[in-house]
């Protein structure tokens, strides 16, 4: 069913747009305007740049592409492009937490957009826990630090604790000041990978570039849950490097770029939606593409492609060339990068929780917003605990791959959301439209599902299991306290039902 009545009920977009205004604030209060354009691109960056530039730019060009990683860089970073229109869009006409999660709300309906909230919560959750880990080891491994509180080794990381903590407090205090913390990060992330770029292209040898692609290879495939799906639907084995190993690299690589639809996140705390949205999410895709891409082409011309480390491959190219010193710089970025990521990721999750609390899916108290920060204090405090808990005493490397697929299925919303609301709601304002829709939208989604096939049979299990956690979630609690179910209840056509006033 659709409209008012059932769990395919959506939520009316005046509504959400007028959500914020003086009549319609309750008793939680209101997030703070207080973000520009190049606060947008710094969140976006801080969460964009991290263990992707510094991991798997080795594995995947030693593994999978050669030289040609640069063009699975260049696929990924279209791929995020596509996504990003459909992004701007929906961002800059309904400014909102929440984005791709209240996006769905508006045009597929209730239930939808609950899995897309719950999605992602895990995305942002285990992404912060993972960097929360990965940072301990980089730290560990810079300072000496003791193993067994430090690194994965460790039985209890109080490294990972002791990071998500103090940036769970950031967060916390306000988002103008997680603001000025991120774009510090930042500005020193992006100036080593300059430095990078600059200092590398001295060291370049023509003859690391041949054969750009390198002929493709059978791997033998891999048997069981670590296959990917379409592997495994199809019987077809899997091939390295030629074509196929770019592509399959791009889907990996995809990873890097998970993270830049946080700027979606802060419509209702950016000072001007309309023009900043759209700069904010365009501005960090072309920025981190453009470092990508330099990245890898200083990293396989200074060392040839079989001789990467998978480990640490931009400090042991510097190595392996005699400028040892310059690892220690690169071990420096790395950390500032995995900081910026834990931070933006758990703003983003607060912001998630605060727009589900809204609306009624999960409770109202939850999504508090403190009189004094401006920020959704409790929910903000209670997804940093979640984040501790997890960075203490679980090894999620098997689980990395969720991260990807939780941010393709909401990029895979976003992009069908975009047409359908574009026929529901024709004369709705848009600052900024999507070229040549539906179809680029379309690409889009096929495009996300594409990458989504090549992620393992056992990312998709865990998923699933995931899911349906979160649907027995909803109709146990959310599809009965929900502000449209209750409002149907008392009245036969709800104009503005979303709105718990």
């Amino acid at each position: 069913m659709k409209g008012k009545n059932g769990v395919f009920r959506t939520k009316d977009v005046d509504t959400v747009i007028h959500q914020n205004d003086d009549g319609n604030v309750t008793e939680r209060g209101r997030l703070r305007k207080a973000l520009r354009a190049r606060d947008l691109i710094g969140f976006g960056v801080g969460i964009v740049i991290g263990t992707g530039i510094f991991t798997l730019t080795g594995i995947q060009a030693k593994n999978s592409a050669g030289p040609a990683i640069m063009i699975s860089f260049v696929v990924a970073g279209v791929i995020a492009l596509f996504a990003a229109f459909c992004y701007a869009e929906l961002s800059s006409a309904v400014p909102t937490a929440g984005s791709s999660y209240t996006y769905a709300y508006t045009t597929l309906g209730e239930i939808i957009a609950w899995i897309i909230g719950w999605d992602l919560i895990l995305e942002f959750a285990l992404g912060a826990a993972v960097v929360s880990r990965g940072w301990s080891g980089y730290l560990q491994e810079a300072l000496h630090l003791p193993t067994e509180f430090f690194g994965e080794s460790s039985s209890v990381n109080l490294g990972a604790v002791a990071i998500a903590l103090v940036l769970g407090i950031v967060a916390t205090v306000g988002i103008k000041e997680s603001g000025w913390v991120t774009n510090a990060l930042v500005l020193l992330k992006v100036s080593i990978c300059v430095f990078i770029i600059v200092v590398g292209v001295f060291f370049i040898k023509a003859a690391n570039y041949s054969p750009f692609i390198p002929p493709a290879e059978p791997t033998g495939g891999e048997a069981g849950l670590r296959q990917p799906l379409w592997q495994w639907a199809t019987g077809v084995d899997a091939t390295a490097f030629g074509v196929a190993g770019v592509l399959f690299a791009a889907a990996v690589v995809f990873f890097s770029y998970s993270g830049f639809e946080i700027v979606a996140n802060l419509g209702e705390e950016t000072r001007n939606p309309a023009r900043d949205m759209t700069r904010g999410l365009l501005g960090t895709l072309v920025l981190c593409t453009v470092l990508y891409v330099g990245v890898c082409f200083v990293l396989v011309g200074m060392v040839n492609y079989t001789d990467l480390s998978e480990g640490a491959p931009l400090s042991d190219a510097f190595d392996q060339v005699g400028l040892s010193w310059a690892g220690v710089l690169v071990g420096i970025a790395a950390i500032c990068g995995l900081t910026s990521v834990i931070l933006v990721d758990i703003v983003g999750m607060s912001r998630i929780g605060f727009a589900l609390s809204r609306d009624g899916l999960i409770p109202h108290s939850l999504g508090r917003v403190h009189p004094r920060w401006n920020t959704p204090y409790r929910i903000t405090m209670l997804t940093t605990a979640v984040v501790v808990l997890l960075a203490a005493f679980v090894p999620l490397s098997a689980l990395a791959e969720m991260v990807s697929i939780g941010t393709l299925f909401a990029f895979l919303v976003v992009s069908v959301a975009v047409p359908i609301l574009r026929r529901t709601r024709p004369a709705m304002k848009r600052p900024f439209r999507v070229p040549w829709s539906p179809f680029l939208p379309i690409v889009s989604a096929v495009c996300c599902a594409g990458l989504m096939a090549n992620l393992a049979i056992e990312t998709w299990l865990r998923f699933v299991v995931w899911l349906v956690l979160g649907l027995a979630v909803y109709v146990f609690y959310g599809r009965k306290h929900s502000i449209l179910a209750k409002s149907s209840g008392s009245a036969s056509t709800p104009t503005r039902s979303s709105d718990p006033a």
